[in-house]
């Protein structure tokens, strides 16, 4: 089912929470999603909230994650790590678990198809997507990433190709999609800058996912600037 068309909210990016900062009010009914503006894996789920129409019924509660709260580790998430999601009086982590939790707990469109053989197909996607793909990427920077990524990125073409009622993995808008998006525009930006290699060329599925995705206001709200990505990730070359 398509989803309707988003209702746009523009919100202003408050100043992340740091080590000089009190912690809110916790536990007093409040749903928070505890993130950074720069985390790919808080973004997934940043993603989720907006297209679910819920920016008013999940507040977002930023973090510096370079100068990070005491309080967060020792009374929010002793992981210390975004995402996490403060809710009906529990803290819930780990970013795939957390989509997933958002889209069945939530009012709004779901982001799961019902039907079985494309629930089976995303559910592998979804087992690919840190374990593989994001992996993989991550450490072709030390090498070579044209070749290293080649097999990863035609993965992701082909499972573009699967189903042909839309340019989504699914066919239809979904967790899938919301999984693999923050990966996808921060590797497309720093292949490109610094390894002069352009993902998209030879995968046309890829490509115009990526513009669809473009389109798409719940996400280009929650965008990194490219120029923090370049740099960000240098560090891992």
């Amino acid at each position: 089912m398509a989803l309707s068309p988003q209702k746009i909210i523009v919100e202003d990016r408050q100043v992340p929470l740091d080590a000089t900062s009190e912690p809110p009010a916790l536990f007093d009914g409040t749903t928070r999603l505890y993130m950074s503006y720069t985390c790919p894996f808080a973004q997934r789920v940043w993603i989720t909230r907006n297209l679910k129409g819920l920016q008013e019924e999940i507040k977002l509660v930023p973090i510096d994650l370079f100068n990070r709260p005491a309080w967060y580790k020792e009374i929010v998430n002793p992981a210390n790590k975004v995402p996490a999601l403060e809710h009906n009086g529990n803290i819930i982590g780990e970013s795939l678990d957390l989509i997933k939790y958002v889209d069945s707990n939530f009012n709004g469109p779901s982001l799961y198809p019902e039907d079985p053989t494309k629930r089976e197909f995303g559910e592998d996607l979804l087992k690919y997507v840190d374990a593989t793909f994001v992996k993989t990427v991550f450490g072709s920077f030390k090498s070579d990433p044209v070749k290293e990524t080649a097999s990863v990125f035609d993965h992701v073409e082909n499972a573009l190709k699967k189903f042909d009622d839309g340019p989504f993995f699914l066919g239809e808008l979904s967790l899938v999609d919301i999984a693999y998006l923050p990966f996808i525009e921060r590797f497309q930006v720093f292949l490109d800058e610094v390894f002069k290699y352009e993902i998209i060329i030879g995968r046309p599925k890829l490509a115009a996912w990526i513009e669809k995705m473009n389109k798409m206001v719940a996400y280009t709200q929650t965008k990194t600037d490219s120029d923090y990505t370049v740099n960000y990730f240098k560090k891992f070359m």
